[in-house]
């Protein structure tokens, strides 16, 4: 398992925060066009992540609170995302499918995604983590995320608490 502090906002001006990215020299990695498959589990959240980047199986659990929170994950590099999304399909059932363009972004160990979410609106998301750096402790983290949410003044109002798939 990893470690992410993240959060979760409305993002009301896209463009303020991809100037702030850029003059700090974040690394572009691209836009995404992601379809998001969460799957029935008991605990927790299971997705399978389908991009032109990002092609991951994701368990996570995360609690449903506002502000930055934390989140234990596991991510698996798929090859045969269409495979795997029958097979977890037939085994578990699919609970909602999400789709959405992502602009991806870093900054060290800490990742940006601005998302366009089909009938949601436009959203920022911080992940501070310790996939790239297992040395980065909880408190750590938790001092990257709070930086980033004041760099961005991102209002504590628009952080959500929920998940896309919750949302919709």
């Amino acid at each position: 398992m990893h470690l992410n502090i993240e959060i979760k906002a409305i993002a009301h001006d896209p463009v303020k925060i991809r100037e702030y990215l850029k003059k700090a020299e974040a690394s572009f990695k691209g836009t995404d066009h992601q379809t998001d498959t969460y799957f029935n589990v008991h605990k927790g959240r299971l997705k399978l992540r389908q991009g032109n980047i990002e092609n991951n199986l994701i368990y996570y659990e995360r609690e449903n609170i506002q502000g930055a929170k934390s989140s234990d994950f596991s991510l698996v590099k798929v090859a045969d995302g269409e495979a795997l999304k029958a097979t977890l399909t037939r085994a578990l059932g699919v609970m909602k499918v999400i789709e959405k363009n992502r602009e991806i972004y870093y900054i060290d160990n800490v990742k940006f995604h601005i998302d366009q979410v089909e009938g949601l609106g436009s959203f920022v998301e911080i992940e501070a983590g310790n996939l790239l750096d297992p040395t980065k402790l909880r408190e750590d983290l938790q001092q990257q995320c709070d930086f980033y949410i004041s760099a961005l003044e991102i209002n504590a109002d628009d952080m959500l608490t929920h998940s896309y798939s919750d949302m919709l």
